[in-house]
């Protein structure tokens, strides 16, 4: 997106690109949230925890995708997510304050976050509607065609639990496809 000079340097003045190591973990359920992510390189995984300690992923980010826990953000509460690196990665932190901040100061911005939120929103409602309409091995063949390398990150629960089925399903899903 073109930017005047004096943006790109205000941009530089808000963001912070951190290495992170595998297994590391961004933000946690419980804490408040002042924080967004966006993964310049590697792995990451935003899941919650049910009252039986199962895990649920909600959303992986990987490179040029923005990862946080949005309902702390906006809402003001705790979170109800983790965040967690699965590989060693590269992210360009922000403060959410200074974020939202730069749309006053520089409305070119404004554009750019509007199509961020839209892509956002209609990813969340694709994913809520292939949880209904679709069977688990559709599901399982859209993940991959939007995660084409994803597997050498994660493990199999993570993916199980990201598609809402067991992690015995899956590996049934994984035979029945390989056999075709």
């Amino acid at each position: 997106m073109p930017l005047s000079e004096e943006a790109k340097k205000h941009l530089f003045t808000i963001a912070k690109e951190t290495k992170v190591l595998k297994g590391s973990t961004l933000i946690r359920e419980g804490q408040y949230v002042k924080k967004t992510f966006f993964v310049t390189d590697g792995c990451l995984r935003a899941y919650s925890v049910d009252k039986n300690g199962k895990e649920h992923t909600l959303q992986f980010a990987v490179k040029n995708w923005w990862i946080s826990d949005f309902i702390a953000i906006y809402t003001g509460e705790l979170a109800t997510l983790n965040i967690e690196c699965l590989s060693d990665s590269t992210v360009i932190d922000f403060n959410t304050q200074e974020l939202n901040d730069i749309h006053t100061l520089f409305p070119e911005f404004e554009a750019f976050q509007r199509n961020n939120l839209e892509r956002h929103v209609v990813s969340l409602h694709k994913r809520i509607l292939n949880q209904m309409q679709l069977t688990a091995e559709e599901r399982y063949d859209l993940f991959l065609e939007q995660y084409p390398d994803i597997e050498q990150y994660t493990r199999n629960y993570h993916i199980a639990s990201y598609l809402g089925v067991t992690q015995q399903s899956l590996s049934r899903i994984r035979v029945t496809k390989t056999k075709k």
